[in-house]
């Protein structure tokens, strides 16, 4: 069937891809924040460090396993060690992102029409939880006809790039949308270092702090920050690497990917904090008092910035807000992809019925669930169980039963990729793979759930996180089992 299997047009348009699917929301939000709180300019080495020693080589193992077997994870890591429970939670995991990320989508959409006039007025907070949000106390299902209209047109938009397939709809959307992402982004970046107390902005930024160098911590932000960023351990570039064609240069791809995505993450710390710099000045208080990440830097902290412009800010909050769409429906299809690819696989199905019932069921869930006054308590947990848990967790076993209870298939794989690549993987990869990453990984993992039995998350009653991250989980090793347990059946004509 590999021979009837979707692909890009050229490597170009794999380039591309996979580039947008790394650059999302994370890497304007989440980034210029994980880096100051770090170190600062210090933080750029353990930050390059963690792309080298733990990113690339889980990124080409991601590569190698798609691009050998040419199927999405499950069918992919059972063909190659009999693990294809391992490739369903992956699915599992983008399925939940997919679910939840559509609703941030949302969120930013509203926003960039709210951006024009200022709409949120002086207190951006209130606005965004009371007005907008509406939200309640606890877990509470009233609906919120903003929200339900703003997920309805991001499902849209992100189902018409799925029906057109791997080549008409992921690959041209992201030429069009990744050029423009750069365009936007680049203004906004132009606009924000020409305001009064940018300069200040930049030096709290960049400013290193060496001895935070000697705090593990600091390490393990930087190796938990790559794994998010590049989209790999869970079936992301699996996924795109199975579309390549067979002579692939896979590891030149590779590199040209982390690269964009690092340089696009240090342009976005130069425009945010260019930004906060602006706004420090403005409220007469030091910089560190205004610095916040995630959704309180997207929607809280940045219209506050908006509004000390005046009538200019109408631009530059269109921006930031359009720059959060635009990179944000580029790894949203990506994330969707890969429950849509694995079916096809599993039961046959054609592209078309796929897209209908994945993305369809995906947005019937994400619309109910997100349309309601709750609808940041899901997004925060449901993000903080899929990512710290479910993307690390997915990605160590990955590398954990490749590395080390499966060895004899390093060798097998490392002549797969070194067929056409222009960088060839030897040792040093065996090295990476078996002792840094996974230990790095493992270290992550542990505290994470060391820190959520002991600590809890974010405030939250025990009740209501366990209630919504325990769903998680179990959504995860009971979809994973069982999907698993599923017959395979041969392909439907589209």
């Amino acid at each position: 069937m590999s021979d009837n299997r979707e692909s890009w047009s050229a490597r170009s348009g794999f380039i591309l891809a996979a580039i947008g699917s790394a650059v999302g929301l994370g890497n304007i939000w989440r980034f210029p924040y994980v880096a100051y709180e770090n170190g600062g300019g210090a933080f750029l080495v353990p930050y390059l460090i963690a792309i080298f020693a733990a990113g690339l080589p889980l990124l080409f193992l991601d590569y190698v396993v798609g691009h050998k077997f040419r199927k999405a994870p499950p069918t992919a890591y059972k063909k190659l060690m009999n693990a294809e429970s391992l490739g369903w939670w992956q699915v599992m995991v983008t399925l939940i992102i997919g679910i939840y990320y559509a609703s941030v989508l949302s969120w930013a959409g509203s926003y960039m029409y709210y951006a024009i006039g200022q709409q949120w007025g002086s207190d951006t907070e209130s606005f965004f939880f009371k007005t907008y949000l509406q939200n309640g106390d606890g877990l509470t299902f009233g609906f919120v006809p903003t929200l339900f209209v703003g997920l309805v047109i991001v499902w849209a938009v992100v189902m018409f790039i799925l029906y057109g397939g791997v080549r008409r709809g992921v690959e041209l959307a992201n030429k069009i949308f990744m050029p423009l992402l750069i365009v936007l982004f680049s203004i906004l970046v132009i606009q924000a270092l020409r305001l009064p107390g940018a300069t200040e902005g930049l030096n709290a930024f960049f400013t290193p702090n060496w001895d935070a160098m000697t705090n593990y911590k600091v390490w393990l932000a930087a190796f938990g920050h790559i794994f998010f960023s590049l989209s790999v351990g869970f079936g992301i570039m699996l996924t795109y690497a199975s579309y390549l064609n067979k002579k692939a240069n896979m590891t030149g791809s590779g590199v040209v990917v982390a690269l964009a995505n690092s340089s696009f993450e240090i342009l976005a710390g130069i425009g945010v904090f260019a930004a906060l710099g602006f706004m420090a000045q403005s409220s007469g208080v030091p910089v560190k008092e205004v610095v916040s990440g995630g959704i309180g830097l997207a929607f809280i902290a940045f219209p506050k910035i908006i509004s000390s412009m005046g009538s200019g800010g109408d631009l530059f909050g269109f921006l930031f807000f359009a720059s959060l769409v635009v990179a944000g429906i580029t790894s949203m299809v990506s994330i969707l992809q890969v429950p849509i690819a694995a079916f096809q696989d599993k039961l046959g199905w054609s592209k078309n019925k796929a897209v209908s019932v994945i993305g369809g069921g995906s947005a019937i869930v994400s619309t109910l669930l997100f349309s309601t006054q709750s609808a940041i308590t899901f997004v925060d947990i449901i993000d903080y169980f899929a990512n710290n848990i479910g993307i690390v967790g997915g990605g160590l076993l990955s590398i954990i039963l490749v590395s080390w209870f499966h060895r004899p298939l390093m060798k097998q794989l490392q002549e797969h990729v070194n067929q056409y690549s222009s960088i060839k993987l030897g040792q040093g990869w065996n090295f990476l793979l078996t002792v840094i990453t996974p230990i790095s990984l493992l270290v992550a993992l542990v505290l994470t759930i060391k820190a959520v039995a002991t600590e809890g998350y974010g405030g939250y009653p025990a009740t209501t996180l366990w209630l919504v991250g325990g769903s998680v989980l179990a959504f995860f090793v009971l979809g994973s089992v069982l999907l698993s347990l599923c017959k395979d059946k041969g392909p439907e004509e589209n």
